[in-house]
């Protein structure tokens, strides 16, 4: 029998990143629909950022999360952001920031397979009065601000960086994006930013899926030659492929000097669940067609 001491690093990101495919195709197949895709393609990269990457403050245990209290005001004081579940923070301490708040599902898997969020958290999702919402706001759990509508969430955590780092704090800002919201203008604008103000206490990882809503990103715009267009507006840039977690573990502790890194971690949608590839190029929402389909995954879901 293999003990917990006896388990690597390793061992514990594929632990999670299975767990975070598991729970994702669990609740599409319970609520006949879910963001499964983005769970195939971004396990490895969450699981890696959660158990080995990010310094994050520790939790005494599992968080159940409270119900929703309305916005904040000075009427307000009870209001919470979802930041408690990334643990207390501290000048040396990193924070996350997830920018396509579509992915929250995911998120939440990645939270209750580190011991971060209860798994009662999962039945709250999308349920009225409930911060467990399905597009995520500053108030679900893992997050601490609204990303709005995509291309928005780079800007905000660049912001925070840029006050760290004025404050002398040592701790990164981590930020996960997909790829297709570098089709707005406003990330670009941002990264010239975070370049021009030197801030090499950001790290930026991009989940390099290849999908968005409409379906392939080529067929929608074109963003490459991406890697050469980071580094043009002053970003030091890293293409790796995203389920090596060897990979993503080693670039992770990297840090250069006096510019922002961008990290482009190329990934499968379709990733140990290959009923996906039958959806190709429209990954972006599972919802089944008939009953005979939903059992199709629920026996993925066994597999799993």
């Amino acid at each position: 029998m293999i003990s917990d001491s006896d388990l690597t690093w390793q061992d514990e990101v594929r632990r999670v990143a299975r767990g975070i495919r598991r729970r994702v195709l669990e609740h599409t197949v319970t609520h006949n629909g879910g963001y499964l895709s983005q769970a195939c393609s971004s396990a490895e990269t969450l699981a890696v950022l959660y158990t080995k990457i990010m310094k994050l403050g520790p939790i005494d245990k599992p968080i159940i999360p409270s119900p929703f209290v309305g916005v904040p005001s000075l009427l307000n004081q009870h209001y919470q952001t979802g930041a408690m579940f990334n643990g207390p923070r501290g000048e040396s301490l990193d924070r996350f920031f997830l920018s396509p708040a579509q992915y929250a599902l995911v998120l939440y898997a990645a939270l209750v397979e580190t011991g971060r969020m209860a798994p009662e958290g999962m039945v709250q999702f999308n349920k009225d009065g409930s911060t467990v919402e399905m597009i995520g706001a500053e108030h679900s759990p893992g997050m601490e601000v609204m990303t709005g509508s995509l291309g928005q969430g780079l800007s905000q955590a660049a912001g925070i960086a840029m006050a760290r780092k004025l404050k002398g704090e040592t701790g990164r800002v981590w930020v996960f994006m997909s790829d297709g919201e570098f089709q707005s203008g406003q990330n670009w604008e941002a990264v010239q930013a975070m370049a021009h103000h030197r801030l090499d206490n950001m790290a930026v990882i991009v989940d390099m899926n290849g999908q968005q809503c409409d379906g392939k990103i080529d067929s929608v715009m074109h963003i490459e030659p991406f890697d050469k267009r980071l580094e043009a507006f002053g970003a030091k840039v890293f293409v790796v492929d995203g389920h090596d977690i060897e990979a993503l573990a080693e670039i992770g502790d990297y840090r250069p000097q006096n510019q922002p890194m961008v990290i482009l971690a190329i990934t499968d949608p379709c990733r140990e669940i290959a009923l996906l590839k039958k959806r190709i190029p429209k990954l972006h929402y599972v919802r089944f067609a008939n009953d005979k389909e939903r059992q199709l995954y629920a026996s993925a879901l066994n597999d799993l």
